[in-house]
């Protein structure tokens, strides 16, 4: 409800250009023009958030893109309220200006981002930052408009009916507060689950420029020219236009931009409740490939190699009960079920979905050999980190830790001091842990820390690294790295509580790929990268770098 306030005191300024002439009461009109306010601020939350989601999900590190896009949109905002003082002896033309311009601008900018990613994002030399660029350029643009927005707010509202400055600040800012609540739980519990980020921030800069169009024109048509009005009807209308023939092409742009990123040969992709995955080949010979979030897992090139060295060496000793975290695709499963005397595999996987396609697609599966349908495989949706919290110590003969790198931000608790240690937790005499730590020849730094971190949960480690890997698509989802600067190899590291050794169990069937000689030479191939005297990362203190 909005308080009726005391006329201003004497000696205030009167607001510029007398009350406005409302076709309605100056109750009614002024609870519109909070109505637009509320709204106005839930887009311009949401346009804030697809900059960050998108921007995370094309470039990686999420707090980095925050952090640009969050810092550049609160200075270019201060930046837009100074500059809006000129336009406030014409503020309904202007905020019905801004209104249009930052609907179009905000509307368009994840389509925008995603082109310039897909068309230009692996050209090299000039446009190797190109997506980063055009980032800051949209942070700055849509914080220009959003900033422009409350002084001409500020003089709608004083016109309608005099008040003292602090009330009006208060009701413009309740609006605009309350405005941003509604845009920031819908953007990632309705926009971006049922429309996806491209069709979500379309539909946002459409239901941007209706409200700011219909508040002016509307409301405020009196105050305006007849050549403003039109003006402005014309450029709404326009915005309308390219935002609804947009939304009409949305589904051709993403395929042609999919097939840009990934090549012609994409055969699923779907958008599941945590990432974008996407599989390409394992048709007429080619080779399959997955990708989960823009970043290639698996490989059907070169996936044998990797799986071997990651699961064979933890397997040499007592193996009965094996832990997977991760490994949703099933290939870490087919190589712990070529051992003889496993009895139980349980999988944790935070996504159900890439459970189902290790299940159904038929070129997964059959890469996978069906290894969902051993009936010792026992698969459980759920966050790894939270999983071990409550599993139950002294259980498992080995844990293999088959997750994403561990310089993306997301999966960098899975590689934290305290996940370590609930994993040593879960570990029987004798057992065994192995982790994925990232290549080796690329990120040293990154892969010496994992080690160090496991140390300092009270393992003893052996670290090893495994080459041959296919360097055909640059890692992570940032494809401006190049091919040139793609990991050639994997790293790992093998953990117990008594110093593990680096060997093959004689009684399994032989790796196709991996020997005791080349196992070994791995070994020391590592040990020549070493880095000494690296802290452990933690929780509240995370190390791992980009």
């Amino acid at each position: 409800m909005i308080e009726q306030h005391a006329p201003a005191p004497p000696g205030t300024a009167p607001p510029r250009g007398g009350p406005a002439r409302l076709p309605v009461r100056p109750g009614t009109g002024r609870f519109l023009v909070l109505a637009g306010v509320f709204v106005c601020a839930a887009c311009g939350l949401v346009y804030e958030l697809e900059l960050v989601a998108l921007a995370s999900y094309l470039m990686g590190d999420p707090v980095t893109q925050a952090s640009v896009v969050l810092s550049v949109m609160v200075f270019a905002m201060g930046v837009g309220s100074l500059a809006a003082k000129r336009l406030r002896r014409h503020a309904a033309a202007g905020f019905g200006a801004v209104e249009a311009a930052l609907a179009l601008i905000g509307g368009c900018s994840a389509m925008a981002l995603y082109a310039v990613f897909a068309w230009t994002g692996d050209w090299g030399g000039m446009w190797a930052d190109g997506p980063r660029c055009l980032l800051v350029a949209f942070s700055l643009a849509i914080g220009l408009l959003i900033g422009a927005e409350v002084p001409l707010l500020m003089e709608l509202i004083q016109r309608i009916r005099r008040q003292d400055a602090g009330g009006a600040v208060a009701d413009l800012f309740a609006a605009d507060y309350v405005g941003a609540l509604v845009g920031g739980l819908a953007f990632p519990f309705l926009l971006l689950p049922m429309l996806g980020q491209l069709a979500g921030a379309l539909l946002t800069g459409t239901v941007n420029v209706v409200a700011g169009g219909a508040l002016v024109l509307g409301l405020f048509r009196r105050d305006l020219t007849p050549r403003a009005r039109w003006l402005l009807l014309v450029a709404n209308l326009t915005v309308l236009g390219l935002l609804a023939s947009a939304s009409a092409l949305v589904g051709d742009f993403e395929q042609a931009a999919r097939h840009e990123v990934y090549g012609k040969d994409v055969r699923v992709a779907l958008q599941t409740g945590v990432q974008e995955v996407v599989l390409t080949g394992g048709a007429h010979g080619s080779p399959l490939d997955l990708f989960l979030d823009g970043r290639l897992r698996v490989s059907g090139g070169d996936e044998r190699r990797y799986h071997e060295a990651l699961v064979h060496p933890a397997m040499t000793g007592p193996h009965a009960r094996v832990l997977i975290l991760g490994g949703g695709d099933g290939l870490a499963a087919r190589e712990v079920l070529r051992h003889r005397g496993v009895c139980r595999v349980d999988v944790v996987e935070l996504d159900s979905e890439v459970v189902r396609l290790a299940r159904s697609d038929p070129a997964l599966a059959r890469l996978n050999e069906h290894a969902y349908g051993d009936p010792r495989v026992h698969v459980t949706t759920a966050d790894a980190f939270r999983w071990l919290r409550g599993a139950p110590p002294a259980t498992y003969d080995v844990v293999i830790e088959d997750l994403p790198d561990p310089g993306i931000t997301a999966s960098t608790k899975l590689y934290a001091q305290e996940f370590y240690g609930l994993a040593r937790r879960a570990l029987a005499a004798g057992g065994r842990l192995v982790a994925h730590a990232g290549p080796v020849s690329t990120r040293p730094h990154v892969f010496w820390t994992v080690e160090a971190t496991i140390r300092a949960a009270g393992l003893r480690t052996l670290p090893y690294r495994v080459g041959g890997r296919d360097s055909g698509f640059a890692a992570g989802p940032d494809r401006t790295t190049g091919a040139s600067r793609a990991p050639r190899d994997w790293g790992f590291v093998l953990a117990a509580r008594t110093p593990p050794a680096l060997q093959l169990d004689p009684r399994a069937p032989r790796p196709r790929t991996l020997t005791p000689a080349s196992l070994a030479a791995g070994g020391r191939a590592a040990a020549r990268t070493r880095i000494p005297d690296l802290p452990p990362s933690t929780l509240v203190h995370p190390r791992y770098t980009q």
